[in-house]
């Protein structure tokens, strides 16, 4: 791979990603007591809730084997887009912005399945008795980085036609 200083930067951000969000993580599981919310804002609480499951504890309950398919998901995600970053042009900075957003993520997630069983979330946000589901740093950047991706592909539409 010959890397670009905007790919390399690009990888940086998902390792301080990472980084960024198994701290909070760590955090949250020291200081937080399970199921017990701290609320921050009338809106905006800290719980500390663990997902077996997918996104928004889609088959949480499915017995075990789930923890071992979303593994082998994220891994052969997080290997697709460090090669696909790699192979992006330098001055593709915002589909590079937004791979290393949600490379970043899923490899966060992708340990806590792997040392955990289960992916820590701490971040909960509702109004009066309506509550999103919980979620966590690296599910922000996942987000963040699927806006940056549908954003890319409106402002640089050439770049993405089929051949």
């Amino acid at each position: 791979m010959n890397l670009t200083r905007a790919n390399s930067i690009g990888l940086i951000v998902a390792v301080i990603i990472v980084a960024l969000d198994q701290w909070t993580k760590h955090l949250a599981s020291t200081e937080l007591s399970y199921g017990l919310p701290v609320e921050i804002l009338p809106v905006f609480n800290l719980t500390l809730q663990h997902n077996t499951g997918a996104a928004f504890s889609f088959l949480a309950d499915a017995g075990g084997w789930q923890r071992w398919f979303f593994t082998i998901v994220s891994a052969v995600v997080s290997i697709v887009l460090v090669v696909w970053i790699s192979r992006l042009r330098s001055e593709q900075l915002l589909m590079i912005a937004s791979l290393s957003c949600i490379l970043g993520g899923a490899m966060g997630n992708l340990w806590d399945r792997v040392v955990l069983g289960y992916v820590v979330d701490f971040i909960s946000v509702h109004y009066e008795s309506s509550y999103f589901p919980a979620f966590n740093i690296a599910d922000a950047a996942i987000t963040i980085g699927a806006a940056l991706m549908i954003l890319d592909m409106i402002l640089n539409p050439e770049q993405h036609k089929s051949a």
